[in-house]
């Protein structure tokens, strides 16, 4: 295990199967609490609470957890901009006391980036050297924008699992094609989950890091879970739907790994 007050890498690495929650992170480091402005629940609205949940279905499946709320550090963004400097890098959210964010400041956020890379490089190094590997970026999205009360957004356009594939090379089409038809099967809340492909969503830095990195090796899958498992207002989760989301991906990991074997055979 390694664990820092930043994040942990946790689980059992000699598989070919790894978990992210990169933007599960609610904690500050000091300086920066004292300079956010933001409004604490607007800030855990714009984070990714219980993803680390809903990607813990195996004990033995390598995990990566991240306890620094992205308004510290952006894991998911290039890092040039991982830190949020101004409003307009920030969805207009007034974010700072002063703006732009003093550059002390961010050169310590980008420690914390740096770190993180470089651990979890150094362990995907090893799972990668035995061949093809699989990581599960876990997110989630609003889709109560206009308040508590008010509409749900439209389901045409907010799939309950958006499945981000924007940088995937051809040669793992197989490995989305087995995760999507076996999350697509699994019954959650009474139905079947509805999974679909860069609706909303294509992946971002994380995805872009490892397809760069691990070029024909490493795939992953970014995964968009809309936040119906919580009231995004309150923060409130809803114990069961998480414990049934978390069943539902646990139940992709085998034909997802009997498609990673398929192309070692190739």
């Amino acid at each position: 295990m390694t664990t820092t007050d930043a994040f942990t890498l946790s689980g059992d690495w000699s598989g070919q199967l790894v978990a992210t929650a990169i933007h599960a992170g609610h904690a500050l480091r000091p300086e920066v609490a004292d300079l956010l402005v933001l409004d604490e629940g607007v800030r855990l609205r714009e984070e990714d609470p219980f993803t680390d949940v809903i990607g813990a279905g195996r004990a033995a499946t390598a995990r990566v957890v991240v306890h620094r709320s992205r308004f510290e550090v952006d894991l998911n963004r290039p890092r040039d901009t991982a830190v949020y400097r101004t409003p307009e890098e920030a969805w207009d959210l007034e974010v700072w006391r002063e703006n732009p964010l003093d550059e002390g400041v961010v050169g310590r956020s980008l420690e914390v980036y740096d770190a993180f890379y470089s651990a979890l490089g150094a362990r995907l190094d090893e799972v990668a050297a035995r061949g093809p590997f699989v990581v599960y970026d876990v997110h989630s999205y609003n889709h109560r924008r206009d308040g508590a009360d008010g509409p749900e957004a439209d389901v045409e356009g907010n799939p309950e699992v958006n499945l981000g594939t924007g940088t995937v090379a051809e040669v793992f089409r197989p490995v989305v094609a087995a995760f999507a038809q076996s999350l697509g099967d699994q019954e959650v809340q009474g139905h079947r989950l509805d999974v679909r492909e860069n609706v909303k969503f294509e992946g971002r830095a994380l995805a872009w890091w490892v397809h760069e990195r691990y070029a024909g090796v490493g795939v992953c899958l970014a995964l968009e879970f809309r936040k119906t498992f919580m009231d995004e207002w309150s923060g409130e989760p809803d114990p069961d739907h998480l414990a049934q989301l978390q069943r539902a991906l646990t139940a992709t990991h085998e034909p997802v790994l009997d498609a990673l074997a398929g192309l070692s055979r190739r």
